[in-house]
């Protein structure tokens, strides 16, 4: 579609969250009739100007043109169902983005980032560098500023997050470069099956040029399927031609004829991800003409984001680290894995959105020191703890238990901030009872934080608070 098709058109927004809410403003700009809805009614009092409240969440209205929904709702959502009753196409806040953009005198330059982990840090890292660069460039889309905003402000070029769900949301998107990092089990709950997620992130690599982490075997299968006219890899290994990667501490481009562009020692986070995710925002960077001095500056000046494993107390000769964004399987192994050859004691669970632990528990079980449990789907992991380490000591955290509470300044009894506030607080505290001197007491929860908390960073806020009202002095992020 395109803003003429749109104008005067009767348009449903199915969600006011941020990415919702921009979306309508953006719909309403161009001329659309725009009715917004959600299931949370308090949502609808502060809608763009223009735009009106709808008071069915589940259904469209006859005659409407289009249907705008939010990223996370599932293919079998009624929504759905309706919108394909009603003839009317349904689409993400990124797709509409894309329309508006290709409309544009000069339409922005999309660089798209997609992945099992990772996607945040390397769009910020590539959006340091096209700045170093001097372009006007902004980081968007699933790192939280909406695409459509982006796209109205008039950003020369985006560095795009994309989620699977967005991508699924998104048929027609075609960046100029995009990356796919890394696939693993995660939201197998909403695609169905891996395979279901697995090309829904492929949707990412129908680009001009398509980049892949070539370390991931899942990552390079969809890169060698993939149809662009031009495929390259990323890898920790000597880069083949076409492909970056690491030559005697260094980062190299044999891509783009980019030779040596910075110390691995440069790169933040350190470690295996940090650079991986360091070499797939150069892949992109390089692909639209930046410069390999550019790549170093950026790097060079970016940090990464909070509770990506900053260390955020010591208390007593332990380290308290905080990783809530680990929230998969995936994440949680790079997580356990960075910390070694400390003991750890790790702080685990929550929603595990249909992945299994079994495999990471396995792997991983003999650097633990001892492990607290969190979270509705506790069951699992207890039952991969007992069978890959039946001596190791575990703790685990029921809902209700606050034995471990101090009577001094309670929170709120009933409250969300309360309940929060409590678990995370006895998780803490048994952790520490259970960790020595030396070691890492590691929130890397391998699951998401919706059972229990608003978000992962109000996990990880509350993890920090925990750890600092044990007596603590500040930790330096790593």
């Amino acid at each position: 579609m395109t803003p003429e098709d749109l104008s005067g058109a009767p348009v449903l927004v199915a969600g006011a969250g941020v990415s919702g809410l921009a979306a309508a403003a953006a719909l309403v700009e161009v001329g659309a009739r725009v009715t917004v809805t959600d299931a949370r009614p308090a949502a609808l009092a502060d809608l763009p100007p223009g735009a009106e409240p709808g008071d069915d969440p589940d259904g469209v209205p006859a005659g409407t043109a289009l249907v705008v929904t939010s990223p996370g709702r599932r293919p079998d959502h009624p929504l759905v169902a309706a919108a394909a009753a009603a003839g009317a196409p349904l689409v993400g806040e990124p797709e509409l983005a894309w329309w508006l953009g290709r409309a544009m005198q000069r339409p922005p330059v999309w660089l798209a980032v997609t992945g099992t982990n990772g996607k945040t840090t390397t769009t910020g890292m590539l959006a340091a560098m096209l700045r170093a660069a001097g372009r006007d460039a902004v980081a968007c889309g699933n790192i939280g500023y909406p695409v459509v905003e982006a796209v109205r402000v008039g950003h020369e070029v985006l560095a795009v997050e994309l989620s699977s769900f967005q991508l699924h949301w998104s048929p027609s998107i075609r960046p100029l470069a995009g990356c796919v990092l890394n696939v693993a089990d995660d939201h197998l709950d909403w695609h169905g099956s891996l395979a279901a997620y697995a090309a829904a992130k492929a949707r990412a690599l129908r680009a001009d040029v398509a980049v892949a982490g070539v370390d991931d075997p899942a990552a390079a299968a969809l890169l060698a399927a993939a149809p662009a006219p031009r495929r390259i890899g990323v890898t920790l290994a000597e880069p083949a031609p076409d492909q970056l990667g690491v030559v005697d501490g260094v980062l190299v481009d044999r891509a783009f004829d980019g030779g040596p562009l910075v110390e691995a020692a440069v790169v933040h986070p350190a470690g295996a991800p940090g650079i991986t995710d360091a070499l797939a925002a150069a892949a992109l960077a390089r692909a639209v003409g930046v410069g390999p001095d550019a790549v170093h500056a950026g790097l060079d000046d970016f940090r990464p984001g909070p509770h990506r494993g900053g260390v955020v107390a010591t208390v007593g000769g332990v380290r308290y680290v905080d990783d809530s964004k680990a929230t998969n399987p995936h994440a949680a192994a790079a997580s356990l894995a960075a910390q070694a050859p400390a003991p750890i004691v790790w702080i685990v669970g929550g929603l595990l959105k249909g992945a299994s632990v079994d495999d990471l528990v396995a792997r991983h079980a003999r650097g633990l020191r001892a492990a607290v449990v969190i979270g509705s789907e506790r069951a699992e992991i207890i039952a991969a703890l007992a069978r890959h380490a039946p001596d190791l000591p575990v703790a685990e955290v029921v809902p209700g238990d606050d034995a471990t509470m101090s009577d001094a300044n309670p929170p709120d009894a009933g409250s969300d901030a309360a309940t929060s506030t409590t678990v995370m607080t006895s998780a803490v505290r048994r952790a520490a009872a259970l960790a020595r001197p030396g070691d890492v007491v590691l929130l890397a929860p391998a699951a998401a934080s919706m059972d229990q908390f608003a978000d992962y960073a109000e996990r990880g806020l509350r993890f920090a608070e925990a750890a600092t009202a044990l007596g603590t002095t500040p930790g330096t992020a790593p």
